[in-house]
């Protein structure tokens, strides 16, 4: 199954990924003032995508990104549609945005336990660095850092919709020309920080996980 289509998140989809955020992660769900917050933050230090299907949201991503650094602050793909490249879609354009921005490094904390989600990673490129001891909570569940040393792609000013100085804007297909799909196979579906004032991170919802029942992570 294709993953599905991608646009830039406005703040209509709030709803919706409020009911993704108790799906896939439960008493460590993001509230709506922290997302509201980081909604405020884009374009200029943030992007926010959504994956839509049939005119419901089913997935969602975000990056921070700062001068020559950026952060992959979540990803998160409702259960039914985890496994079908959706996630890795999503963080194939995050890290095409990053590139765009002119960041040369990507970093993200995943669980030690998300095994699914840190091949995702090291299929990309990603590398661990590091380990934060006790980074998620209320689980105490460790963390890796990993870090992607991100060349420039050929023709990355190209440029993609809902970017800054972008013609298409929130709410627009990403990327442009390509009804809105990634086009990316495989992968998880679901990662993130703690919380936007966290800084970076990453949790993953696509198992295996610390919640069996929900199959989420982070």
């Amino acid at each position: 199954m294709t993953p599905a289509p991608l646009r830039a998140m406005t703040p209509a989809d709030l709803d919706a990924v409020l009911r993704l955020e108790l799906e896939l992660f439960g008493e460590e769900a993001w509230s709506r003032t922290m997302l509201e917050g980081e909604l405020a933050q884009q374009p200029a230090s943030r992007q926010y995508l959504v994956a839509v299907e049939a005119g419901t949201v089913v997935g969602y991503a975000g990056l921070l990104a700062a001068g020559l650094q950026a952060d992959v602050v979540t990803i998160a793909v409702t259960g039914r549609r985890q496994g079908q490249g959706t996630g890795a879609a999503l963080l194939e354009a995050l890290l095409a945005e990053a590139r765009r921005r002119g960041c040369t490094e990507v970093f993200l904390e995943v669980r030690v336990d998300n095994l699914r989600a840190q091949q995702l990673y090291r299929t990309r490129g990603f590398a661990q660095i590091g380990v934060r001891h006790g980074y998620y909570q209320p689980s105490g569940t460790d963390a890796l850092v990993m870090r992607l040393d991100l060349a420039p792609a050929v023709g990355s000013d190209a440029g993609y919709a809902g970017r800054p100085g972008s013609a298409g804007g929130p709410g627009a297909a990403w990327p442009p020309g390509a009804s809105g799909r990634a086009g990316v196979a495989g992968g998880t579906d679901a990662a993130r920080s703690p919380g936007p004032a966290g800084g970076t991170g990453d949790r993953s919802a696509d198992g295996p996980a610390a919640d069996p029942a929900s199959g989420s992570a982070r």
